[in-house]
C-alpha cells in the first residue's frame, strides 16, 4: 500500500472499529501522536497504547458521535497531509460543536511514526463548557 492509502485507511473503514484496526496494523511500535495545545487532550504520546488511553478512550467517553470526516489528502514521499472537519457533541453539556481540521502523518517503510494534529481547540473546549 502506498502512505496515502495506509493513512485513508485509519478514516475511510466502513466502521470506527474497522479505522481502529487499520491504525493498529500500520502503527510504528514508536509512534509519536501529538494533540494540539489548548486541546482537551493535547500533549505527545508514544505508542498506540498511550494513544487509546490517552486520546481514543477520552473521545468515546466524553463525545457523542465525535469525528473526524475528511475532505483532502496532500500526499508527498513520507508525510500525508489529511484535512476536514470534527464534528460531536459533548455528553455533560449536550452542545455540539463542528472545527476545521489538520493532520499531519509521516511515514517509515509502511509504518506510521508520527501524527500532529492542527486544530481550533477553542471551538472544542466551548462545547465541553
Amino acid at each position: 500500500m502506498t502512505n496515502l492509502e495506509i493513512v485513508k485507511s485509519t478514516y475511510e473503514g466502513m466502521t470506527s472499529e474497522e479505522n481502529g484496526k487499520n491504525l493498529a496494523k500500520y502503527a510504528a511500535d514508536e509512534l509519536s501522536w501529538t494533540e494540539a495545545e489548548g486541546f482537551p487532550y493535547a500533549g505527545t504520546y508514544i505508542g498506540l497504547e498511550a494513544v487509546t488511553k490517552n486520546v481514543f478512550s477520552m473521545l468515546g467517553s466524553e463525545w457523542i458521535d465525535y469525528k473526524f470526516t475528511p475532505e483532502d489528502y496532500v500526499a508527498d514521499d513520507d508525510k500525508v497531509v489529511a484535512y476536514g472537519t470534527y464534528t460531536g457533541t459533548n455528553k455533560i453539556t449536550g452542545k455540539p460543536f463542528l472545527a476545521r481540521v489538520a493532520h499531519v502523518w509521516k511515514l517509515k517503510d509502511g509504518k506510521i511514526i508520527r501524527f500532529e494534529q492542527f486544530v481550533d481547540s477553542q471551538i472544542v473546549n466551548n462545547a465541553m463548557h
